[in-house]
């Protein structure tokens, strides 16, 4: 089990077309993937869109994403430069 702790820096937090884009991006690993905000005290399948974006993460909001499974040393460092790339 891989996980890491992000700050959301954008402005409108996690929205739907960073979102979007993030699930597309993790819909093919085989590691299950999980977001979670623990000061709001819910967590999201990553791959399910409608999840992510019920959560309402906003900015300045520190989410802890969770990765496991057999692909996870790979898919990890990905995700994460994706969060820092994207929100």
């Amino acid at each position: 089990m891989k996980t890491f702790d992000y700050t959301v820096k954008d402005e409108l937090g996690i929205h739907a077309r960073p979102a979007g884009l993030l699930v597309k991006q993790i819909s093919g690993v085989k590691s299950s993937v999980t977001i979670a905000v623990k000061a709001k005290d819910r967590s999201a399948d990553a791959k399910r869109l409608m999840a992510v974006m019920k959560m309402a993460v906003k900015q300045g909001d520190v989410v802890t994403v969770t990765i496991e499974g057999e692909d996870e040393d790979i898919v990890a460092p990905q995700i994460e430069q994706f969060f820092k790339d994207n929100f």
